[in-house]
């Protein structure tokens, strides 16, 4: 294929814009922002998780100590009434044996409810504590998560602004190449390659590759509006007064 060296030229300024395009699209693919909200997502849900536990928890308390609470009321109350008629006296010797007996239960078992019943307030204290941890760490983390939002929404603004910029500056560069030449750098392109690069220190700029010596010699032999492709790569190579030829 046939090409003017100021029209192979161009397609490194293409090659440079297409890179630079590259660069963007990864940048936006592989924002900071993204992992900062993934990771504080995991935190409020574990957070959120949490404080859904120790709800739970707290009801589990609350009906604990509904149920000992009835009890220690109801015993109470038969205490209460079993004094009275220890007060009130006329009864039998067993009558009398018997109830001082309920009594002296009723009092061991009252001790040992309140005993629970006080043990389950301190549970409730301490779970209470724990629910406000959670809900405080809820509120840090959505705010957090809400400022992180809002620098990715910026940083994409940024990064679409330059890529608009760049396919701007890429596309008046690729209006100046002559079509067949532009298809076969686009061919490469399309193929996951890198579509020119410069020759240099017997060296493709795409690949990277060192040229053997032959391939050198019969590049040199070449006309200027040659156009030379990469044996390893495919990339066009693009000769300048850099390329010591």
């Amino acid at each position: 294929m046939i090409a003017e060296a100021g029209a192979q030229r161009l397609l490194l300024e293409l090659a440079d814009a297409d890179a630079e395009i590259a660069r963007l699209d990864h940048r936006r693919a592989t924002l900071a922002e993204d992992a900062e909200i993934a990771d504080t997502e995991r935190e409020l849900d574990a957070a959120r998780d949490d404080l859904v536990r120790s709800e739970i928890s707290g009801e589990d308390l609350t009906r604990e100590y509904r149920r000992i609470d009835s009890e220690v009321t109801g015993m109470a109350a038969r205490e209460k009434k079993d004094s009275a008629l220890l007060t009130a006296g006329g009864l039998a010797p067993k009558a009398l044996s018997e109830l001082q007996h309920e009594l002296a239960g009723l009092g061991r078992r009252r001790s040992v409810l309140e005993d629970d019943l006080l043990s389950v307030m301190e549970q409730q204290e301490a779970l209470e504590a724990e629910r406000g941890r959670a809900a405080a760490t809820i509120e840090h983390l959505e705010g957090k998560l809400a400022a992180v939002r809002v620098r990715r929404e910026e940083s994409i603004t940024s990064i679409e602004t330059d890529r608009g910029d760049k396919q701007r500056r890429r596309d008046d560069i690729a209006a100046e190449v002559a079509p067949e030449l532009l298809a076969v750098y686009d061919r490469q392109r399309s193929a996951g390659r890198v579509g020119a690069g410069l020759l240099r220190a017997r060296r493709c700029g795409a690949c990277r590759m060192e040229l053997d010596r032959g391939t050198i010699a019969r590049i040199s032999a070449a006309s200027s509006d040659e156009v030379i492709r990469c044996e390893e790569c495919g990339a066009i190579l693009v000769r300048t007064a850099e390329s010591g030829l």
